[in-house]
């Protein structure tokens, strides 16, 4: 069975491809969106269960223990150039499993971590991304409720974009004149206007009420600035 797989493996490793170990409900919304995105995926699972329900929604889906250098190599994983850890209340086997990725040399190895300190191991062993679903998703909710944010996504070093509507302030007025990142230091990037697609914002662009806006600042700034009326 694992001669058969390996091969298969090895060549989804050389094209635009990627390997998610660990196949929850983080792991698997990782590996169809990669999917959905015409990225080839090899899914590493030790749940049965879970590696049958998803045969046939990825490129390659197999059961093995992530935790095992020997299973990893058989499934050529330290030929793949980008990697997701997305076991999460194992922390034995997410820390053991990123160790072994990053002892391959994979060039981008993002992993899950459920706290700071399970992030903090994950760093100290040097895991490029270390992410934390459940506490960004709260963090992102958060901001939707307080203002009037259709979209948030926060950056690194305090930077933020929002998707919102602009405040009465601003409407009727070219860009140029509305004294947004002047007054708010925030700038407006893109601008959706009723039943047309995002279009890159200008100098003399006209905000009306019904226009969706994009804005990007500081994290704060844009806060205070979709919280305007």
């Amino acid at each position: 069975m694992a001669r058969k797989r390996q091969p298969q493996a090895r060549r989804i490793a050389r094209s635009d491809s990627a390997v998610v170990i660990g196949l929850g409900r983080f792991g698997r919304a990782v590996a169809l969106e990669l999917v959905d995105q015409e990225t080839e995926v090899l899914g590493i699972d030790e749940d049965p269960e879970v590696v049958q329900s998803l045969s046939g929604s990825l490129t390659h889906v197999v059961r093995a223990d992530s935790t095992k250098e020997e299973a990893l190599r058989q499934l050529a994983v330290h030929e793949f150039d980008r990697a997701v850890v997305a076991v999460g209340s194992d922390l034995e086997a997410s820390i053991l499993t990123a160790s072994l990725l990053i002892s391959f040399g994979i060039r981008d190895v993002w992993a899950k971590a459920i706290s700071e300190p399970h992030g903090r191991i994950l760093r100290q062993l040097g895991v490029h991304h270390v992410v934390y679903p459940e506490h960004d998703m709260g963090q992102r909710v958060a901001h939707l409720v307080r203002g009037r944010m259709m979209e948030y996504i926060e950056f690194e070093d305090d930077f933020a974009m929002a998707k919102t509507r602009p405040p009465a302030a601003s409407v009727g007025r070219p860009l140029s004149d509305s004294g947004i990142r002047s007054r708010h230091d925030v700038t407006v990037v893109a601008i959706k206007r009723p039943g047309e697609d995002f279009t890159y914002a200008t100098a003399d662009a006209v905000l009306t009420e019904r226009d969706t806006i994009i804005v990007a600042g500081r994290t704060r700034a844009v806060e205070r600035f979709s919280e305007l009326q």
